[in-house]
């Protein structure tokens, strides 16, 4: 794919991730419902022209803290967690109260860094993210702030945003901010400040442009979005930094709002193949004929197909794909440790639930986790 030069559209999405930070959702008074009934319009029309759509949502804190009187300035890791075990109910309810109404079900996902950065705890989230998405369900995820210490957080939804689009291979990913993108300076504190529509790559000059945080409310600035903008673009995502305040925002930006647009060089698939294919091998799974056919018409490895695994490795873990004489076919994440894949080599999938004592998954390596 050649590089982009030009903004996408924001119409042209097939699945998109939205970050609301929580100086959007929250207010002085409480949760800003006339607000979030708009967005939720916005996400009923995009899903209505065939995009998947996921929410990153702030605001757990926010609402909780409310809820149980704490006082305003900064909490302690405790009470932080606290008021996010009572926002997160609150916060829930009100994403499925908003998105009812356009017969669109929401579905609540927790994560923590670790999630992303375990491979068996990213291939989980994988799946349950893929499969609710085929399910018609629009995922509202959140940074598991009952839980996360600060050895273990990401500490800002812009990043958490860019990991659940690298994760679900997104191809945009749109941060709903205080600011409509991205200055060559502080436009509140320099009057030449000038407005960047189009960020072609994220230079060190495009760094050092980043601020610090303007509101009260949220806890990333624009240092954190370049970040978030680096681990989006690298894996094929396209991400635009735009003004959220108003009632309508994806609708806004597809009228032309105000907005910066970070570009990636490549597609989500091609990115994630081109990771699959730069990891180190930890074993070897050699096929026959018939799953070598398989494999070059697109299909992914069962292990019917599997004549023979050799390695010690884990779930989520890369292998090579041998053919039948012995000639690398391709290299693949596989779905099953070793022991296992020894276990239901030359099986029917159908059989996979009676030899392991429960139900797997039908396929040893998926074809989106697959380079041929």
């Amino acid at each position: 794919m050649a590089t982009l030069t030009e903004a996408p559209s924001i119409g042209a999405a097939k699945r998109l991730v939205l970050k609301i930070g929580s100086a959007l959702l929250v207010d002085a008074k409480g949760l800003r419902a006339g607000w979030l009934e708009g967005l939720a319009a916005d996400v009923a029309e995009a899903r209505a022209r065939g995009a998947d759509v996921v929410l990153v949502s702030s605001g757990s804190i926010a609402l909780g803290r409310r809820v149980l009187g704490l006082p305003a300035g900064a909490l302690s890791l405790e009470q932080s967690q606290a008021a996010a075990a009572v926002g997160q109910i609150q916060l829930a309810r009100a994403y499925q109260e908003a998105l009812a109404p356009h017969g669109v079900t929401a579905a609540q996902v927790l994560v923590t860094l670790e999630d992303t950065e375990d491979r068996r705890r990213y291939l989980n989230s994988r799946a349950t993210m893929e499969t609710l998405l085929s399910l018609g369900t629009v995922p509202i995820v959140n940074e598991n702030d009952t839980v996360a210490t600060d050895e273990i957080r990401f500490g800002d939804n812009d990043r958490l945003a860019a990991q659940v689009a690298v994760t679900i291979g997104a191809d945009q990913l749109v941060l709903l901010s205080d600011v409509d993108g991205l200055y060559t300076a502080n436009p509140q504190t320099d009057p030449e400040a000038r407005h960047l529509p189009v960020i072609a790559q994220i230079t060190p000059e495009i760094e050092a442009m980043a601020g610090d945080p303007v509101s009260g409310v949220s806890k990333g600035g624009m240092k954190t979005k370049l970040m978030a903008a680096k681990t989006a673009v690298g894996a094929g995502c396209a991400m635009v930094i735009t003004q959220g305040a108003v009632p309508r925002p994806l609708k806004a930006l597809a009228e032309g709002a105000l907005c910066s647009w970070f570009l990636p060089e490549d597609d989500p698939q091609a990115a994630r193949k081109r990771w699959i294919a730069a990891m180190k091998p930890k074993g070897e799974l050699f096929i026959d004929d018939g799953a070598a056919r398989a494999l070059s018409s697109g299909k992914s490895l069962l292990p019917a197909g599997v004549t023979k695994v050799v390695g010690r490795f884990g779930r989520g873990e890369p292998v090579v794909i041998m053919g039948p004489g012995r000639e690398m076919l391709g290299k693949g994440l596989v779905r099953y440790t070793a022991e296992e894949a020894r276990a239901i080599a030359g099986h029917r999938s159908g059989e996979i639930a009676e030899i392991l004592g429960y139900p797997g998954r039908a396929a040893l390596i998926h074809r989106d986790d697959m380079v041929v």
